[in-house]
């Protein structure tokens, strides 16, 4: 069977909004020697992904980008000198394709896909083999395309760092979305305590559903870090999935136990002044942590906790739209209805 020569994928020749993407067919080279060719079943979307359109994203971007970072395929092509991988296995890509181990340099946050190269809004995606982690069998390729960013943001975080999450630890997670619910998945996966916040008690009963033992309404309860507190016998957390940024981290630092470790994941809150970092970080011998994502080697560390836990962990997909619903499929993600992921399926 003959490879495909053509692809139909996204760019944005111009930031500003997601309305500006644009539909394409483009010419498909084979694969090199090092590379696999892969056919994109399904994309999930990300907050990055608004910040990356709206010309919001605080980091260089390509020109008329192809965005997206996060997908699951299929293998339909392997180059020469490729041994590891072979026709029809199945397959995501690492968020940085070149960030194998823990180590982080410029050069290889340079492979960060939908920014500064182009991503994976894409029918067909050449990849260097050693990007590509493998997808658990029990997973569709919907929920392994949450895997690349949500998941593995969330597992660094609570498993990866110098303090790793054990099991009778207690975990905040801010919000109900894709991080923070993968957050949540997982450390009740581990065997500890999950507090969960949100404005929306609908999506407050997911938490519970979940395994979350307490949950607040933070526009109910304002200063919900009282709450925490209360929950905890005025101990603390040990970890926070920090999602909100400076608007939040006051009451996180005040939520947090001593000694214990704020993970940032994200800035949805915006700009707001900072806390006093310096004080709290003394008083309570915190760590703050600052987590992008992961590496091919956490990523495969982590699906061996999905596989040995398949239930307990599995994706929580909120909507699937069509290829040729992109536009439609960051609209929901940016009105916020959503819990959980937003898949885009090819």
């Amino acid at each position: 069977m003959s490879l495909p020569t053509t692809s139909r994928q996204y760019s944005l020749p111009q930031l500003g909004s997601f309305n500006n993407l644009v539909l394409k067919s483009v010419t498909l080279n084979p694969p090199k020697s090092h590379e696999v060719l892969v056919k994109t079943h399904a994309v999930s979307l990300q907050f990055r992904d608004l910040m990356i359109s709206s010309g919001k994203y605080p980091y260089d971007i390509r020109p008329n980008v192809v965005p997206c970072s996060d997908m699951a395929g299929e293998i339909i092509a392997v180059g020469d000198e490729v041994k590891d991988w072979k026709k029809g296995d199945r397959v995501c890509a690492n968020f940085f394709l070149d960030k194998l181990h823990a180590e982080k340099t410029e050069a290889i946050a340079a492979t960060a896909l939908g920014g500064v190269v182009d991503g994976v809004l894409t029918e067909y995606r050449t990849f260097p083999a050693h990007s590509l982690v493998g997808i658990p069998d029990h997973l569709s390729y919907e929920e392994a395309s949450t895997l690349p960013c949500a998941a593995l943001t969330a597992y660094n975080a609570l498993l990866s760092g110098p303090d790793p999450l054990k099991g009778g630890d207690t975990v905040l997670v801010l919000g109900t979305g894709g991080v923070s619910i993968f957050a949540l998945q997982f450390a009740v996966a581990s065997g500890a305590t999950v507090i969960a916040t949100s404005s929306s008690d609908e999506k407050l009963k997911v938490a519970m559903k979940l395994g979350a033992k307490h949950v607040i309404n933070y526009k109910a309860t304002p200063e919900w870090d009282r709450e925490v507190l209360k929950a905890t016998n005025d101990l603390g957390v040990d970890h926070i999935i920090e999602v909100g940024g400076n608007s939040t981290l006051p009451q996180s630092m005040s939520a947090l136990k001593i000694g214990g470790c704020i993970n940032f994941v994200g800035g949805l809150g915006g700009a707001a002044p900072p806390a006093d970092i310096v004080f709290w970080s003394i008083r309570k011998s915190l760590t703050i942590r600052g987590v992008h994502v992961g590496s091919v080697a956490q990523f495969k560390n982590m699906n061996r906790l999905l596989i040995a836990n398949p239930e307990m962990t599995r994706p929580i997909i909120d909507k699937v739209f069509a290829f040729e619903e992109a536009k439609a499929a960051y609209g929901y993600l940016q009105s916020q209805a959503h819990v959980g992921k937003v898949v885009i399926k090819l």
